[in-house]
């Protein structure tokens, strides 16, 4: 109980009753233990901070001596540990570029169906 009082030094940095919403919002939890909000808590701090410092090390901002948003996403990008952030964390790209990837993408996937329609063509003629 010492350590969730508010009044004592705190063991873990995250606030508790976030991280209890959040599992929570899973239909699986009906109630939830607080050695095991403490323990998730702590366990959120301590993966939060190995990602930070394996970002930090590996990344750019090491550089200029500061952690950046692309040495995160980088990180999640080219380590197999953090690939599963790849969806959160993507790569940050100008507005234009987005506009013009998907302009590609309809044009590659017009001409794929074409392709598609001749094919069934010859097909029948067949």
């Amino acid at each position: 109980a010492a350590r969730l009082s508010g009044g004592e030094n705190r063991l873990v940095s995250l606030p508790l009753s976030r991280i209890r919403v959040i599992m929570k919002s899973s239909p699986e939890v009906s109630s939830i233990n607080q050695d095991a909000l403490f323990l998730t808590a702590k366990a959120t701090e301590l993966f939060v901070q190995y990602l930070a410092a394996y970002s930090y090390k590996h990344g750019k901002g090491k550089e200029k001596n500061a952690l950046t948003y692309s040495d995160l996403s980088h990180t999640a990008e080219e380590c197999e540990t953090f690939q599963f952030l790849a969806d959160i964390l993507p790569k940050k790209i100008l507005a234009s570029k987005y506009l013009k990837m998907l302009e590609k993408e309809k044009q590659d996937g017009d001409v794929g169906k074409d392709n598609e329609e001749d094919e069934e063509e010859e097909d029948e003629d067949e």
